[in-house]
């Protein structure tokens, strides 16, 4: 049977998602069909607010278009609080109409003018330095007729948790987000109609200290954002009648503390079982010793809808062994390092104490260790849980407002037997769909594919952290790198969207990018950065605000992010441009310099001005040492990375205003890229391709590569110098953050794929598969990361050099995306097999399907198997091959030099190469 059915149905990427905001939407599908070359050629949307279709307020017609991803919306204005209903219907290359899509919805949250809710506060004076327990706060009202739906809106000065007659409203985690709360404070909306019921209701909420003014970022300073915790509820309900009531926080709520006597989200959560109130989020809890709470006036100006993706309890990992070391520690080993918490369950008297303390590693003796963190403010790097037993019943301990980095859990004062019986582990991470999967026959490069999965989800907690432990800092430079490479994984592009709007939110007014954000915010009147006090807008990290929304176009087709994001944008290149033109500190000493300090025409395109945090943590520099490296910076600059990533900017920001139909700023950004790209060649360049600053390093041979940073005449030059480079290294990277996503690549695209191959199959240090033969279950932060000797050297969970993964699915299985055709509308198969592997599978639902490639080699060739999604079609490159067994369908099918060519529509296809 032949069919079409459309599914996938996403509003602003997300599955009928509950209070966005009142801007045009945009709305994608996917569609499925059992017919090889099945192709959209017209589409048909409809928008309505009854779900019977009776009434529409946008019906867009027939549009002849292909596209089925980011299709805004063009009907009336929507008004907030307001329930929508859509569905789509496409015609086939035939002419075949579908069927009309299942129903979906999206709902409006609050305008500004709609909140009526006041600012609540539960502490009287505290002492800011000091821990706080805490907040309960509770509310009683009457609920009268017949409820039709209900909705609440919470947001909060620190993370809540919010209950309505005793039951936990919703399973997200960490809201209301992390953000800089002075100009984007989320809030959450719940559906807790079937919550309600008739006559005395209660909601409850606890609070905890949360970002807001728990230890945040690099140094681990608190109060960030400020020194008292808030609460901001609003429910609405409206009954069968249509007519509306609001309960919202005000005075008369009341507040007490209870059993969570600490709730930091890096240092962990003390728990003492024996505070707990029994009821005290139901009606039948009398709260007469609890106070009232404060008013406080923050206003609603900062709040914004939440739009990205929940961060919820993912998998559940039970424990593998339970360990006594060498010291006669008890210590759980859960076998994978995660970012998460430890469940526990316990039976003993009153007041014991059990403390949980969590680590990623043992030392090289096999114990527990913490040291290799180091210290920062106020002592040592801790990760701890207490829970004092309420005593002589079974007890479930789970903390609350807090996540570890951890694979080893060492447990103290626990009363009886540690048994694995007794604990769970669960993953903690934004709820993101997995679309990418790979696997071949070389068990080491599977389990590297498994430690970047895991480092990806250890660190993307709604915002894109570097490490889940010591620093679980923002890092600007680390997301950029990985952008592409996540969004292969796992569907992170409400994410991404979110978290580059909180760049933005922290911006400078001249233009400059903060290193790690959210930061504190600038409004504050503190120190703004308290990322290493290392000064902001470092290249390669402010280039963040332009790459990311870039990329997030070219994989998903978000034209609505390259609008929203563009003054911001033009206003990083734009502070590039002026920091270009400046002249570096070191010539004000020469007054002849002075005099001319820009000798040459191109040296005003050169950016030589400014701290950098440069390639950092290539090989020969780790962690430990890295402060030469920044006094360098500081004192130097460093004009060859900054300059390049100038010319990517700038090129990004041509090519994105001419998407935008901004005709004169495409010339003018297109035209600068061009004389920045003239300059580097002209200033770093030589004519035989070495790059005369760092010549001896492989990071900017890459970098000029991938940037295209060359001439036709230099390109050969320089793959020849990065390979001579290579085989000085004994065919080993000597890359740092920055050039390592890029390396394998440029070296395929030079046809040294085996190279590649090579280097990817290194097992001595440096090397991917050195730490997974020191049982690594993540990515480290350095490349070390355990010495030979079996000394922990740094994180052992940093995503960045996961990068790599992106060479899997576009090299060893060849899934490209065509750079001029956004979301693999049509996009490249190019498999390159080599290395010795036998055979390898590469899985990617992009957003017009699942495409697969597939290859297995056998006694005389090798056998492919692609599958290419309805609505896309595929150019396929195969390669040192002698004949080819051609599908039926193909066309423009070439045979040369031993490389076939040919396109394919949608279809699944098995083809065998000999050669």
């Amino acid at each position: 049977m032949m069919y079409h059915r459309l599914t996938g149905m996403r509003c602003k990427y997300l599955e009928n998602p509950l209070g966005i905001g009142l801007e045009p939407p945009f709305f994608s599908w996917r569609m499925e069909s059992d017919r090889t070359g099945a192709a959209q050629t017209a589409y048909q949307l409809q928008v309505t607010k009854t779900d019977s279709f009776d009434t529409l307020i946008w019906d867009i017609g027939w549009v002849a278009q292909g596209r089925s991803d980011h299709i805004v919306y063009q009907g009336e204005p929507l008004t907030s609080m307001t329930c929508y209903y859509w569905r789509v219907r496409v015609k086939d290359e035939n002419g075949s109409v579908s069927g009309w899509s299942e129903t979906a919805r999206f709902e409006t949250g609050l305008a500004l003018q709609d909140w009526s809710a006041m600012w609540v506060e539960p502490e009287g004076e505290i002492n800011p330095k000091a821990f706080q327990p805490a907040s309960y706060l509770r509310k009683e009202f009457e609920s009268v007729g017949v409820i039709a739906r209900a909705r609440l809106y919470v947001t909060a000065h620190g993370l809540y948790e919010v209950y309505l007659n005793g039951q936990r409203v919703g399973d997200q985690l960490f809201t209301p987000g992390n953000t800089d709360v002075v100009h984007r404070l989320q809030y959450q909306v719940y559906d807790v109609t079937g919550l309600l019921q008739t006559g005395t209701n209660c909601i409850g909420t606890i609070l905890g200290d949360g970002w807001y003014r728990g230890a945040i970022n690099v140094a681990s300073l608190r109060n960030a954002h400020g020194e008292k915790v808030a609460l901001l509820v609003q429910l609405v309900i409206t009954d069968v009648d249509g007519m509306t009531r609001i309960i919202a926080s005000d005075e008369s709520w009341k507040t007490s503390t209870g059993p969570i006597i600490k709730s930091d989200p890096k240092q962990g959560e003390v728990y003492d079982a024996r505070m707990e109130m029994p009821g005290w989020n139901t009606t039948n809890f009398n709260d007469d010793r609890w106070r009232h709470v404060h008013p406080a006036e923050f206003g609603y100006n900062n709040l914004i809808p939440s739009e990205s993706v929940p961060v919820r309890k993912k998998e559940m990992l039970l424990p593998t062994k339970i360990l006594r070391t060498p010291a006669n520690e008890t210590v759980i080993d859960f076998g994978q390092n995660i970012a998460g918490i430890v469940q526990m369950k316990v039976v003993g008297p009153s007041g014991t104490i059990v403390t949980l303390t969590h680590s990623e590693v043992l030392d090289k003796d096999g114990n527990f260790c913490l040291n290799y963190f180091g210290r920062e403010v106020g002592g040592p790097f801790r990760q701890v849980d207490v829970y004092m037993l309420k005593g002589d019943i079974e007890e479930i301990f789970v903390p609350h407002f807090t996540v570890h980095g951890f694979r080893y859990v060492k447990v103290e004062g626990y009363p009886g037997a540690v048994t694995s019986e007794n604990f769970r582990a669960f993953a903690v991470y934004s709820d993101m769909e997995a679309t990418g999967s790979f696997a071949c026959s070389n068990e080491k490069i599977n389990q590297l594919f498994r430690n970047i999965q895991w480092s990806m989800k250890g660190n993307f907690l709604d915002i894109p952290t570097d490490c889940p432990t010591r620093e679980r800092a923002g890092w600007t430079g680390d997301a950029q790198i990985f952008v592409h490479t996540g969004s292969l994984l796992m569907d992170d592009a409400a994410f991404y969207a979110k978290w580059i709007k909180d760049v933005s939110s922290q911006q400078y007014p001249d233009g400059k990018i903060r290193n790690v954000v959210p930061d504190k915010p600038l409004s504050t009147g503190k120190k703004v950065e308290s990322s290493f006090n290392l000064p902001p807008g470092s290249s390669g990290w402010g280039d963040a605000v332009v790459i990311i929304p870039w990329t997030l176009y070219q994989m998903f087709g978000d034209t609505t992010i390259l609008a929203q994001q563009y003054e911001s944008m033009k206003k990083w290149v734009d502070y590039e441009r002026c920091r270009a033109e400046k002249r570096h500190w070191i010539t004000k000493l020469n007054p002849r310099v002075w005099l001319n300090p820009k000798k040459n025409a191109h040296q005003r395109f050169i950016w030589d001005t400014n701290y950098h945090l440069g390639e950092w943590l290539e090989p020969d520099m780790l962690l430990k040492d890295v402060w030469k490296a920044v006094l360098r910076n500081l004192v130097l600059g460093d004009p060859v990375v900054a300059t390049a990533y100038y010319e990517h900017s700038a090129r990004l920001l041509g090519e994105t205003a001419a998407i935008l139909g901004k005709t004169e700023d495409a010339a003018e950004y297109l035209a600068l890229a061009d004389n920045i790209r003239d300059a580097y060649i002209k200033e770093f360049i030589q004519t035989n391709g070495t790059i005369s600053v760092y010549s001896d390093k492989q990071a900017p041979y890459v970098r000029a590569l991938a940037f295209n940073l060359y001439t036709n005449a230099l390109k050969g030059k320089i793959e020849k110098k990065l390979v001579e480079n290579i085989e000085a290294k004994n065919r080993h990277l000597f890359t740092g953050f920055l050039s390592t996503p890029f390396l394998l690549s440029v070296l395929s695209e030079a046809s040294e794929t085996e190279l590649a191959y090579e280097i990817l199959l290194q097992e001595e240090n440096p090397s991917w598969l050195y730490a997974i033969n020191k049982g690594a279950t993540t990515i480290w932060e350095d490349w070390e990361g355990i010495s030979a000797e079996g000394v922990p050297t740094a994180s052992q969970n940093h995503y960045s050099k996961g990068a790599v993964a992106s060479w899997f699915f576009e090299f060893i299985c060849g899934i490209q995306l065509d750079p001029n055709v956004p979301a693999y509308k049509h996009f490249f198969l190019y498999p390159e097999p080599g290395g010795g592997i036998t055979h390898a599978r590469a899985e990617y639902r992009s957003p017009y399907g699942e495409i697969i490639s597939e290859w297995e080699k056998l006694d005389s060739g090798t056998r492919y198997h692609f599958q290419i999604p309805p609505n896309t079609t595929a150019q396929v490159r195969i390669r040192n091959i002698q004949a080819l067994t051609q599908p039926e369908t193909a066309y423009n099918f070439s045979l040369t030099a031993g490389c076939a060519t040919f396109d394919l529509g949608s279809g699944k296809y098995t083809m065998v190469a000999n050669e």
